[in-house]
């Protein structure tokens, strides 16, 4: 019973990892501009790499095995991915790149 609870984690964990990944991936390439862009690998694909790191600790522990890499490893993912979007963003204002996001009293684009 204890290995089928630890297994049965591992698992979930897994599925809502690559679930959130694939969405990530679908965000990335069906978003219009690069500012909406920013969000999918920034937002959903932290979330599956998370949900993949959380199935690799539970595996282990379930071993009895110790884990630190794991906990590192998403340490280092949570505290960069967000800097390097707002490095994005600001490299593209820089740019001039315009947004095609809705804002009030401005018209959508056909």
């Amino acid at each position: 019973m204890r290995w089928a609870v630890w297994e049965g984690a591992t698992v979930l964990c897994l599925v809502a990892g690559a679930f959130f990944a694939l969405v990530g991936a679908i965000g990335l390439v069906r978003l219009p501009d690069a500012f909406m862009r920013f969000h999918a690998p920034t937002k959903a694909t932290t979330l599956g790499v998370g949900g993949v790191l959380a199935a690799s600790l539970l595996y282990f522990v379930g071993r009895g095995r110790p884990v630190v890499h794991e906990l590192l490893v998403a340490l280092f993912l949570f505290v960069t991915a967000p800097v390097s979007a707002l490095m994005l963003a600001r490299a593209a204002i820089q740019l001039g790149l315009k947004s095609q996001a809705p804002l009030p009293g401005r018209k959508l684009r056909d």
